[in-house]
């Protein structure tokens, strides 16, 4: 018996963008390289938490760090937010004066600002504040 189905290529598993003997994973956002390391791609997986294009660009033009303490906090943080049915939420971090509006449905961060950038500002779109 003859099979005469036809099968599509397979695609590879790992996406082009991502260089995985160098463990980086490079994405463009308007002309800008931005570069994440594999170990911090796949620790915000883990958590649960992703960054928008727009985030990891204002993260790197406001040199603001954000360690695996951090991520938690903003994880519980989102958590805490979402059972007070938040949608899009202000998490201000007092220890590292850095402001992040994030979607609690989507736990992603919206964008982020550093405390340079907090003064003076109004923040919109927001129904709910979370302090650390």
């Amino acid at each position: 018996m003859i099979d005469n189905r036809i099968y599509p290529p397979q695609q590879s598993t790992v996406p082009a963008n991502k260089a995985v003997n160098n463990l980086i994973y490079n994405s463009t956002n308007q002309g800008k390289n931005i570069n994440t390391t594999f170990t911090q791609v796949f620790s915000q997986q883990l958590n649960g938490i992703q960054f928008s294009q727009h985030a990891l660009g204002r993260l790197q033009d406001r040199n603001i760090k954000l360690g695996q303490a951090e991520l938690a906090k903003i994880n519980t943080a989102m958590d805490k937010a979402a059972q007070k049915g938040a949608k899009e939420s202000l998490v201000l971090m007092n220890n590292n004066n850095v402001a992040l509006v994030v979607s609690v449905k989507n736990k992603t961060v919206i964008t982020a600002m550093d405390s340079a950038s907090i003064k003076d500002n109004i923040f919109t779109n927001i129904d709910s504040a979370v302090i650390l």
